[in-house]
Order: structure tokens, then C-alpha cells, then sequence
């Protein structure tokens, strides 16, 4: 087995692999944002099948006889069937996959006849209006609970299953109430999708590429605009609105950090004045075609401190550690033992730091398998597999107690090894609009 460096050969191991590390060069494509018919690029017929697939597979190897999924990602994974960020906290739309069985879906109102019209992979009698009842906005006295379960109950006589667990990935507990009133056994779907959803197919791993490519794009023109006198928010206003033009679907969120503001990361942009000698980072989190990006990047503004140099080349040192020990057979603890622990930085435990020395599965959800953190790796390790997709993320706070470093590559995992796809230059510390 490769050996894996520790911390106390950290600083001289990372040295090493800065030194050898070439710009990373693009093979994993990002075609475009459409498709065209001289080139192939992502066969949504193909994807389609890929991932119902997947889901069958997971649902055959559990001890579940359907899945009932109300997390909009388990959905579209499912039905290839979304209505956007709007749906994504009302809990409203549920699809239903049994043993053997077609997809069912409930989409909220004249989606469902929409559905019909343009999604013919799905049975049209297995598209259907439901509605929960908006987080309680209709209360659960009105009966909408007790009929939606008595209708999925129907289905799982039906087609053989009522004897078995129903898997459920997230589920409003009137909901679940009314299931159980059914009689029906409820066990954790989530899980059972989460394994389905952990190999990415060729044509995810295009889509999740393509997506990169977005926010590279984007941060060619922050380090253009990032000067004295444009504020945090202003910055995500530019990007969101780039983003959406590039051809996102989804612009979940964006940090902007800056100042004083970098060290604890506070995680949520405001709207500071860029100044003269800031440090500054940003996460860019959105979708393409529904894959995601979880999208780091760290400038300093017009002039940097010894300190903010420091600092920046320790993140690095760690994400290339990182990097390096990426392979398919590798188990996620000894990634997260080449991170500092949360004394080492400045934190009293591994739940106060978490996410900042960190990594996760990126997909059509932002945090998918795996999860690489000292919080949870150390003792309940998981195995890199190849065809994974998943962000590094890496922090150093400079010891002026108020700038720090940020930085977050994706990779996909090859049968030797990764291959980085966010392509926008993170080796040394970018200075934009320098003095």
C-alpha cells in the first residue's frame, strides 16, 4: 500500500508535490451548453437509464420494497423531472419507486399535466398532482396526508410490496403520521439513494465538468472586478447574473469573504466595502443542468502581507497532499489524517471546524458521498471508488488574526489517481488589480 504522509511530514511533503504540480490541463470535457449534432456530447436518453438504473440496483441490494423520495435530488435522479430552487424547501412534490416498478410521480399542480406533454419516459399514468400542504400552511386536519398515504398504499398493494419497509429519504412528520397509520413500515431510503447516486456516469461526469467551467468563467471576471470600492454582495449580484447567462439553472448560493471577515469564516456574504491589502474568498455553489459546484477561490486585493502569503501557501500545501493521495482503493481517513487537527488551527473540536478541512461527493446535491472530514472519517472510513466526484476544501487563518486562505478543488476519480476540473489558477496566491 502507497504510504499516506502525516502531519509532521506535512510542510516538507507538500513542498514536494507544489514543486512537481503542473497548471492542471482539461481531459474530462466541457463540450458546451447545448447539444448539437455534429459532436457527442451528454446522451440525455443515456442518462436517463443510467440513473434509474443505479436506483433499481440500490433498492434490489436493500431490504426495501420501494422508495418513497421527497428530496427534490432523489427526484430528478429518479423521474429526470424538476421545477427549481423554488420547490426545493416545500417538501410538496414525492415520487415512488417499487421492485420492479415504473417511476410514479406527484408534482405539484399543472406540473403534473407539463410532465405529460414533455417527459414521455415517465408512464402517464404514473404522473399525478399531489400537494402536501406547503410546510403546514394547509393543516394536516384538511386530509391531504391521510390520502396521499392511503394513494402510495394502493400502489404498494398493487405491485407486491406492502409487506416490505417503504424507504423514505426526508418526510414532513404529518407525512409520516399518515403512513404509518397505513400501515406501512418506514425505514431510511436516503441512504439507499446515496449509494446509487455515489458512481457518477460519463455523462455525469460531462455535466459536472461543464458545470466547472461555468464558474471558472466567473472567476476570470471577479479577479477583473475585485478592487477597492465594489462591496461583497455586488460580487454575487455580478456572478449570479454571469452565471445565469453562461446557462445555470440554478444559482444555489455564493459566499463573498473578505477583510476581517475571513477569519472565523462566517459563511454567509454581506455587504463590506472592499478594501486596499484584503484577503479575500468566495464559493461558488450552483447547477448545471441540475450538477453542481462546490467552488472555492482565494484573491488578495491589489497588494499582499507576508501573512497572507503564509497563510495561503499552507491551504495549499494541504489540498495537494490531498490531491495526491486520491486513488481508488484509498479509504477517506487517511485523507482527512493529512488535514490539521482543530487545534492545530485554532478550533476546540471537530464539529466547531467542520467543513473547513473537508471533503464531499458533488452531484445533483451539494454534499454526496463521501464524506471526508476528521469529524467522521477517522472512525467510520469509507473507500474511494473510482468514477467518484467529490470537492477538496481546505482553510488557513494568517496569524495577523483576521485574513485567512480558502481553497476548493473537485476531482473525479480515475483507475489511478484524479483529474482536477476546477481549471481556475489556485497554485500560488492571485493578486487582482495589484498596486
Amino acid at each position: 500500500m502507497t504510504a499516506i504522509a502525516t502531519n509532521e511530514t506535512a510542510t516538507a511533503s507538500a513542498d514536494r508535490a507544489s514543486s512537481a504540480r503542473e497548471f492542471p490541463i482539461a481531459t474530462v470535457p466541457a463540450p458546451g451548453s447545448m447539444n448539437v449534432d455534429f459532436e457527442e456530447r451528454v446522451d440525455f436518453a443515456r442518462l436517463r437509464q443510467y440513473r434509474l438504473s443505479r436506483a433499481r440496483a440500490a433498492l434490489e441490494a436493500s431490504d426495501l420494497g420501494a422508495l418513497l423520495l421527497f428530496d427534490m435530488n432523489n427526484i430528478r435522479y429518479v423521474t429526470s423531472t424538476t421545477i427549481g430552487e423554488w420547490a426545493r424547501d416545500k417538501i410538496a412534490r414525492f415520487s415512488l419507486l417499487t421492485r420492479g416498478g415504473e417511476p410514479h410521480l406527484w408534482d405539484f399542480g399543472s406540473a403534473a399535466r407539463k410532465n405529460r406533454i414533455h417527459a414521455p419516459w415517465l408512464r402517464d399514468d404514473h404522473i399525478r398532482g399531489g400537494m402536501t400542504g406547503l410546510r403546514g400552511g394547509v393543516p394536516p386536519e384538511v386530509g391531504l396526508f391521510d390520502g396521499l398515504a392511503r394513494e402510495v398504499k394502493a400502489i404498494l398493494v398493487e405491485e407486491g410490496v406492502a409487506d416490505m419497509p417503504l424507504g423514505v429519504d426526508l418526510v414532513e412528520l404529518p407525512m409520516l403520521f399518515a403512513l404509518q397509520a397505513e400501515g406501512i413500515g418506514i425505514k431510511d431510503g436516503q441512504q439507499t439513494m446515496l449509494d446509487a447516486r455515489e458512481i457518477k456516469s460519463p455523462d455525469e461526469i460531462v455535466l459536472l465538468s461543464q458545470s466547472a467551467a461555468l464558474v471558472d468563467a466567473v472567476y476570470q471576471m471577479i479577479s477583473e472586478v475585485l478592487k477597492p470600492g465594489i462591496r461583497e454582495n455586488e460580487v454575487v449580484a455580478l456572478a449570479t447574473k454571469m452565471l445565469y447567462d453562461l446557462g445555470s439553472d440554478d444559482v444555489e448560493g455564493i459566499n463573498a469573504i473578505s477583510g476581517e471577515r475571513c477569519s472565523p469564516h462566517p459563511h454567509v456574504f454581506s455587504d463590506r466595502l472592499i478594501r486596499p491589502g484584503d484577503q479575500a474568498y468566495f464559493d461558488i455553489i450552483q447547477a448545471f443542468v441540475g450538477y453542481r459546484t462546490c467552488y472555492y477561490r482565494t484573491f488578495a486585493v491589489g497588494r499582499a502581507t507576508q501573512n497572507q502569503r503564509d497563510a495561503y501557501k499552507r491551504c495549499r500545501e494541504y489540498m495537494d497532499l490531498a490531491i495526491d493521495a486520491v486513488r481508488p482503493g484509498v479509504t477517506t481517513d487517511h485523507i482527512a489524517r493529512l488535514w490539521p487537527s482543530a487545534e492545530e488551527f485554532g478550533f476546540s473540536s471537530e464539529m466547531e471546524c467542520f467543513g473547513l478541512q473537508f471533503g464531499h461527493g458533488v452531484g445533483l446535491a451539494l454534499h454526496e458521498r463521501p464524506i471526508i472530514s476528521r469529524l467522521n472519517s477517522l472512525t467510520h472510513p469509507a473507500q474511494i471508488k473510482e468514477g467518484m466526484v467529490f470537492a477538496l476544501e481546505t482553510y488557513w487563518p494568517a496569524v495577523d488574526g483576521k485574513s485567512a486562505a480558502r481553497i476548493e478543488e473537485e476531482v473525479v476519480v480515475t483507475a489511478d489517481g484524479c483529474e482536477v476540473i476546477t481549471l481556475f489558477p489556485a497554485e500560488e496566491l492571485m493578486i487582482t488589480n495589484a498596486y
